[in-house]
């Protein structure tokens, strides 16, 4: 069951890494938690923020590792709040 788990989060990341926008983030990630999307892998080897750089996304501002805004290559941006993914910034 575990490895199953972790093989669902390692694609997620790997595709991550190709993700040009907000939608496509929340598209490849899904919902389940309170925000338009959710990673569950948090904790494992990979971070969606690891794989946004990759994809060519900048870090517009972090708090935390667990509390930060990136903008995509197409100028939308997402906020991450402890695996909870918001499209925007939403920090205020």
């Amino acid at each position: 069951m575990w490895d199953e788990f972790w093989k669902l989060i390692d694609a997620q990341l790997k595709e991550l890494e190709f993700a040009k926008g907000a939608d496509d983030v929340i598209r490849i990630l899904g919902g389940s938690g309170q925000g338009d999307a959710h990673f569950a892998g948090s904790g494992g080897d990979g971070t969606v923020r690891a794989s946004l750089f990759t994809a060519g996304w900048e870090l517009v501002w972090q708090e935390a590792d667990y509390f930060w805004v990136m903008k995509a290559p197409d100028g939308s941006m997402i906020t991450y709040v402890e695996g909870d993914i918001y499209r925007g910034d939403k920090r205020s």
